[in-house]
């Protein structure tokens, strides 16, 4: 890194563009031992007022590319007057014939400043014109093309040491990254000095034109340390596979980890760094308990799992959790919903339940899975993306409220049963005038009795409210299913039904699953990365194999019914086919066969989902066990050992591994 960004400074001493990533979802670069770090802020003064409802698109006076695409993210730029293409060769093409520089522009359905800088920028005719003259524009659905973000988003990381959505990465012809950011206000901010986005994309045809050698010599060193970074052709020595590392996770997480409102990463250093459920760590921290017992393991655990439970991020009207906390203290979430999350999450709880035989965890599960059959589910079985953070361009609108509102739904008693026990007769917590509903008191302080009978006594009073909710504009649904994701909610649904011994949360992961196994499948047995507008499409990924696979297993456990064991196996031979790194073992990300880009990436750090390596080889372990197959033991084994740097120095960083460790570890002493 220190080789490139001498290089970059050079923009800075000409005047010509300033690194800066303001506002947007933006994500300080990764340390070994944090996971996605968000920094929200307010919306600036400058961000436009209109509308991103259906509404407000009626007047479709421009057309391009993105009409043809399927993704509900891309198709929402579909009327901008900004020339947009799909990532594809075609685009890739024209920007190398016309040497012209490529504007990759790279967001999801649900992020808020995605939609802000489309606002602000991407319908401003005069920034438009522009971009439509000078450059090749691609939009990418990240959801859709995770290879082509993970790329992108590593070179902005090693140019700024932030990252974040909207991402705005600017590319030589031969698609090299020379310059990015995430949000850009669309005009300069005299206030704060910070440059808008029709400076920055003029200044950067500016150097292009004046300076193109100097661009393409720093585009080539930085194109190749992304190569480094992704590529991880290492060759580690063999560690042990023993306890000690699990004891060695253990005290990392202890280490990070909030004694006063659990969840991991917080310090009087960063006081208002947001939260993140983070079910890796979560389900680390199951399986160590159930193996060890009551120890600090545990009690981290409970308390994470109950503040989250306490907290706005928890939506306690109508089910599951926002993706996450804006604080320290679970209050207030990020409002979207990804299926991500509550997929992981219901296992998570369920899991937990079976641990603690605590009440309140099932609650919270089938509450969970309440939300995601009333409006996260197909009507084929399958499962829907995220549900969008704002509602006319306001985000968290749908779920707030006024105490006006609230008093008009409830009678006088009603509202003396409610209102302390949700805050509402506290001031605002929220914006300083509205409300998100989260319980007043610790759960661990409530005896089981009252919490049942105050759960008959709530249950009709939240009903009411959101029926009264469910009547405002709703938040914007992105309707892609995705196979990797749908393997977590699929595993979500599977295993409560098997520890609740709930036959319908059974029958609905195996709708789920035929549905993908149906339609997102070829011919020939591969996989197909996400459904949508009617059709799958793109090669699927390694963590739509994992995950599924987890999924497909889950359901085994929970019906003994061998063909899903037996799906599982096959898709397993498949992955190690495509897959496999036949020198240092473990799995790569993309196929052998998958288009050539400029790294082939192999990462087996957790994010909020946990890593496909990970997840696999965790799998490789319970099939060698349940089919008796001991060359998925080995190759298990090397999969673990493909990650035996991270597993020494910073063990925190693959949580996920460590719990594959565990399984590897109970089938040898099965031996």
């Amino acid at each position: 890194m220190t080789s490139i960004l001498p290089r970059f400074h050079l923009f800075i001493s000409l005047g010509a563009i300033v690194f800066l990533t303001f506002g947007g979802c933006s994500a300080s670069i990764p340390a070994e031992d944090e996971t996605e770090l968000i920094n929200e802020q307010t919306i600036p003064e400058s961000a436009s007022s209109e509308s991103h409802t259906p509404a407000s698109r009626s007047q479709k006076r421009h057309t391009n590319r993105l009409a043809r695409e399927t993704s509900p993210y891309l198709l929402l730029h579909a009327h901008n007057p900004v020339n947009w293409y799909p990532w594809g060769e075609e685009a890739l093409s024209k920007a190398n014939v016309e040497k012209k520089i490529i504007f990759l522009s790279v967001g999801y359905s649900s992020c808020f400043w995605c939609h802000v800088m489309e606002r602000e920028s991407f319908m401003d005719m005069e920034i438009a014109d522009f971009l439509n003259e000078h450059f090749v524009c691609i939009k990418v659905d990240r959801e859709e093309r995770p290879d082509v973000d993970s790329i992108y988003m590593t070179a902005i990381q090693l140019l700024t040491r932030h990252g974040g959505w909207p991402m705005s990465v600017f590319l030589t012809p031969n698609a090299r990254p020379f310059f990015g950011g995430t949000y850009f206000p669309a005009r300069d901010d005299d206030r704060t000095g910070r440059p808008g986005f029709l400076t920055v994309i003029r200044k950067t045809q500016e150097l292009w034109k004046d300076q193109r050698k100097m661009v393409e010599e720093s585009a080539q060193r930085l194109s190749d340390a992304v190569k480094t970074e992704l590529e991880r052709r290492v060759n580690p020595q063999p560690i042990k596979l023993a306890p000690d590392i699990l004891d060695n996770v253990r005290r990392q997480l202890a280490d990070v980890y909030d004694p006063d409102y659990g969840g991991f990463g917080y310090s009087a250093q960063n006081p208002h760094r947001p939260k993140f459920p983070e079910p890796p760590k979560l389900l680390f921290q199951i399986e160590r308990a159930r193996r060890i017992g009551n120890d600090q393991t545990l009690q981290m655990l409970e308390n994470t799992l109950d503040r989250m439970a306490e907290g706005g991020i928890r939506d306690h009207l109508g089910g599951g959790f926002h993706r996450y906390s804006t604080d320290r203290f679970w209050h207030i979430p990020h409002f979207e919903k990804m299926l991500y999350d509550n997929g992981q999450l219901a296992t998570v709880y369920a899991e937990a339940y079976a641990l603690t035989n605590r009440a309140v965890y099932r609650q919270v599960v089938d509450e969970l899975l309440d939300f995601v059959t009333r409006e996260m589910t197909s009507p084929d079985g399958g499962f829907y993306a995220a549900l969008d953070a704002e509602t006319d361009t306001e985000e968290g609108k749908y779920y707030r409220w006024e105490i006006e509102e609230i008093q008009e739904v409830l009678s006088d008693d009603q509202w003396q049963r409610m209102a302390p026990v949700y805050g509402f007769d506290s001031a605002p917590n929220f914006e300083n005038e509205f409300y998100v509903p989260l319980l007043t008191e610790r759960l661990r302080e409530i005896s089981p009795d009252i919490l049942k009978q105050r759960e008959v006594e709530l249950n009709p009073l939240r009903a009411k409210l959101l029926e009264v909710r469910s009547r405002r504009e709703r938040p914007l649904l992105d309707t892609k299913i995705i196979t990797s994701w749908n393997g977590l909610m699929i595993r979500g649904f599977a295993d409560a039904g098997r520890i609740f011994k709930n036959d319908a949360y059974i029958k609905t992961a195996t709708r789920a699953a035929d549905f993908v196994l149906a339609e997102l499948q070829t011919e020939n047995g591969r996989l197909l990365r996400n459904y949508a507008g009617g059709k799958a499409n793109l090669n699927a990924y390694l963590d739509d194999y994992a995950y599924l696979i987890d999924g497909l297993i889950a359901l085994h456990r929970a019906t003994g019914k061998n063909n899903w064991l037996e799906t599982a196996d096959r898709l397993t031979s498949t992955q190690l086919e495509l897959f496999w790194d036949k020198n240092h073992g473990g799995f790569f990300f993309t196929t052998d066969d998958h288009e050539s880009l400029l790294a082939r990436a192999k990462d087996p750090v957790d994010g909020v989902r946990p890593a496909g390596i990970s997840v696999s080889a965790d799998n490789l372990v319970y099939l060698a066990r349940t089919l008796d197959r001991p060359e998925y033991l080995k190759r298990a084994e090397a999969t673990i050992q493909s990650s035996a740097d991270f597993l020494k120095q910073s063990p925190i960083a693959v949580t996920r591994m460590a719990t594959a460790i565990m399984a590897w570890l109970d089938a040898g002493a099965e031996e």
